[in-house]
């Protein structure tokens, strides 16, 4: 049975992935107003990222692998309390709601996103063993360049999945260059979403409904 509670204090067995990798650059898009619900989701009081031990370090690895080809991983999502994804359950569910669609799902009726597995009524990452995550570039001089990777996050359309041929050449590349970097620590690529990572050996990990919040 799913744990539920309601405190500062992180779930058992999970860390901050500040402690573990601060170079990975945190952008909590549910904590904020820029995601396809458009304001913050519930549970999302701090906008920082809780995961499963094992799944930090993986993502640890993986950005100092990254580092060879001077790319710094963002993320926008790690642990996501259930609460939350009872939160996307009511948007999915409101019709006339559709003021976040020119920029999220332009292509796909609202009614559609669970069929088409865009957004799910139990979560990985309510285990903490899931994160949706990107990349940007940083040269030499410290300047921060975007990457091409065909389209942004939590885009609900065919060109996010991760082997799309609609996208260009170099964002193609660019999620093979990813998906490989994950993959060499274990870290697995959902097809759809071409930022969605999971650690497949804790599919059983306990899911948890703590709220994301820090002093």
């Amino acid at each position: 049975m799913p744990t539920s509670a309601f405190a500062v204090d992180l779930p058992p067995g999970f860390v901050r992935l500040a402690d573990i990798a601060p170079g990975i650059r945190q952008d909590m898009r549910y904590a904020g107003s820029h995601n396809f619900v458009g304001r913050p989701v519930a549970g999302y009081e701090s906008p920082v990222c809780w995961l499963r031990r094992e799944v930090a370090q993986a993502l640890a690895a993986t950005a100092r692998d990254l580092e060879k080809r001077h790319w710094r991983l963002v993320v926008y999502d790690c642990y996501r309390p259930k609460r939350a994804v009872a939160d996307f359950l009511t948007w999915a569910g409101d019709a006339a709601d559709q003021h976040t669609k020119a920029e999220f799902y332009p292509r796909t009726p609202k009614s559609r996103l669970f069929a088409l597995g865009y957004v799910a009524r139990a979560s990985s990452h309510s285990r903490g063993i899931a994160v949706d995550i990107g990349a940007e570039q940083v040269d030499a001089a410290g300047q921060v360049l975007p990457l091409d990777f065909g389209g942004g996050f939590d885009l609900f359309d065919e060109m996010s999945w991760t082997a799309s041929k609609a996208v260009p050449a170099q964002a193609a590349a660019n999620r093979k260059a990813l998906v490989a970097a994950f993959a060499a620590h274990g870290l697995a690529n959902y097809a759809r979403e071409w930022w969605h990572f999971s650690l497949p050996g804790a599919a059983r990990a306990p899911a948890f409904d703590v709220v994301i919040r820090e002093p």
